[in-house]
């Protein structure tokens, strides 16, 4: 009697967890609740430019949209790349012309939010002794290849009528490479803040900043063009976020400011130090520079440019269309 008992009992239970893995797997099928969902994979790099994905995060405008986000830094670019191109992350907050080299080595990439443009945010550092980018001609230059740093310096070099074949390269990290200027083991660094500042500590100086060469360093969020099929209910989500994310920080600077140091680990000071050197850009902003189909805005150019730079200085072969690597739907729908 017991053993009828005891498989009566086994036969209800395992009945019960299938009636109850079925009726999950039915609100999941039916997008019921937000734990049912995938999280949208967003990495990025150290650099105050991108804190405001964590100020959307921290204040709950992602989930208030009904999305859960993940952000992860990683500093290399090709590390980001091979995340990326192996399905680990969904999406990447990098520069605009990054973006455009992704499309190019054939990782469909659309850009779906504009963060900012750099305006004395980069720069190249260089040795006391090195007073015009023309005097970096057989110099040990540390900047990352095939990364924004990259088209930084060749639009100085070219200005200088130079290539990067007339310096002598040393690959790094932009974080890197500002450290290992001060440290002593390079003659000039294509970098970033809070590196600038810290050239004269190493004696050295700001040789150029992007306070002369504006508009070429623009930072944005993108993410694979196959996500952006599967889950426009979800990038739609991501940028009414975004949008919210700035709004708030204008209203509550001093709150959002250390929000956004705390989640790119850095310190206040430094994120704040390093803030004027960039236009950020809202709702209204990155409705304008999207612009329409009839009036497509500044952002097109942008991106035909940074293609048709890296086309001609041979690091890609062909330069994708700028409505390819661009989706403003998303941001027109706000």
């Amino acid at each position: 009697m017991k053993k009828v008992m005891l498989l009566l009992l086994s036969v209800l239970f395992l009945l019960g967890v299938v009636g109850c893995g079925a009726s999950q797997q039915a609100n999941q099928a039916q997008g019921g609740g937000s734990a049912a969902k995938a999280p949208l994979k967003v990495t990025l790099p150290t650099w105050t430019g991108y804190g405001p994905l964590f100020l959307a995060k921290e204040k709950g405008f992602f989930e208030k949209h009904g999305i859960n986000v993940e952000l992860s830094i990683i500093e290399g670019l090709a590390e980001r790349k091979q995340a990326l191109a192996g399905g680990q992350v969904d999406g990447m907050a990098t520069a605009l012309d990054v973006q455009v080299t992704l499309a190019a080595a054939g990782i469909p990439m659309q850009v779906v939010w504009l963060l900012d443009d750099s305006h004395g945010g980069d720069g190249i550092i260089a040795k006391n002794d090195i007073n015009t980018v023309a005097d970096l001609k057989g110099k040990k230059v540390a900047f990352e290849q095939g990364s924004t740093s990259h088209l930084l310096l060749l639009t100085a070099l070219k200005q200088a009528n130079l290539t990067d074949k007339d310096v002598e390269m040393v690959q790094m990290s932009a974080g890197d490479a500002g450290a290992a200027f001060v440290a002593g083991k390079v003659d000039a660094a294509v970098t970033w803040e809070p590196w600038l500042s810290k050239a004269s500590q190493a004696n050295g100086k700001i040789l150029l900043s992007t306070k002369e060469l504006s508009g070429i360093i623009v930072d944005t969020v993108g993410f694979k063009k196959d996500v952006i099929e599967k889950r426009p209910d979800d990038i739609k989500a991501f940028v009414a976020a975004m949008a919210d994310a700035m709004d708030y920080w204008k209203q509550h600077e001093e709150e959002s400011n250390k929000i956004m140091a705390q989640g790119l680990k850095i310190d206040l000071s430094e994120f704040t130090g390093t803030v004027p050197g960039l236009k950020f850009f809202n709702k209204d902003d990155n409705k304008q520079l999207f612009g329409t189909d009839g009036n497509k805005g500044d952002i097109y150019n942008s991106t035909k440019n940074a293609a048709d730079f890296y086309v001609e200085q041979k690091i890609i072969d062909k330069a994708p269309a700028a409505e390819d690597v661009l989706n403003p739907t998303f941001v027109n729908g706000l």
